[in-house]
């Protein structure tokens, strides 16, 4: 049997940001104070924040005071989009998310993730893509490098590691497609 063992010290000792990298996150922690003590109904004020932080936030945007977000200038929010209380967007990596897409509460976005093959476990960055009109619900996970087709939607809990397609409904760990997602006509 073939034994691993690790060298931590290598990763501990790697440079995984730059000084420049590191001040920006120094400020953002500093600046989301603000963000965090905003009341509810204070949406603009959050949108114009994460805008000064180089964020691209479309108009309507309804954003939770209790949503973390690890480095906002890799976000990009679609017009009308939610992101529910208590949602981490741990955007190492690009997010994207659509128009008109619900990110629920305690969902989790992950953008970021190590090369587990070197012994520095560098950081990887793939990035995370939302279609429109998704609904990604109570504390679903999100991991990197995943896009999730426009109209999908994607089951409280659920795991998704994979992309997922177009209209569908995925839930489950690992989440699975259990059937086409369908419309009712307005009457």
């Amino acid at each position: 049997m073939n034994s691993l063992e690790v060298d931590v010290r290598k990763n501990r000792r790697a440079r995984k940001w730059s000084r420049k990298e590191l001040l920006k996150r120094v400020v953002w922690a500093i600046a989301s104070v603000f963000f965090k003590l905003s009341p509810r109904p204070f949406w603009s004020w959050r949108q114009w924040i994460l805008r000064r932080f180089g964020a691209k936030v479309g108009q309507d945007v309804h954003i939770y005071p209790s949503v973390r977000i690890t480095i906002p200038w890799n976000l990009s929010l679609g017009d009308g989009c939610a992101i529910g209380d208590r949602a981490i967007l741990y955007a190492l990596g690009p997010i994207t998310i659509g128009s008109r897409a619900t990110v629920s509460q305690g969902a989790h976005l992950c953008a970021g993730s190590h090369d587990w093959r070197d012994q520095r476990m560098p950081l990887t960055k793939p990035p995370i893509t939302i279609g429109n009109d998704c609904w990604i619900a109570a504390d679903a996970f999100i991991g990197p490098g995943v896009s999730i087709g426009k109209a999908t939607i994607v089951g409280a809990r659920a795991v998704v590691m994979r992309n997922q397609p177009d209209n569908v409904i995925v839930v489950g760990n690992p989440a699975t497609v259990v059937k086409a997602r369908t419309l009712n006509d307005d009457t």
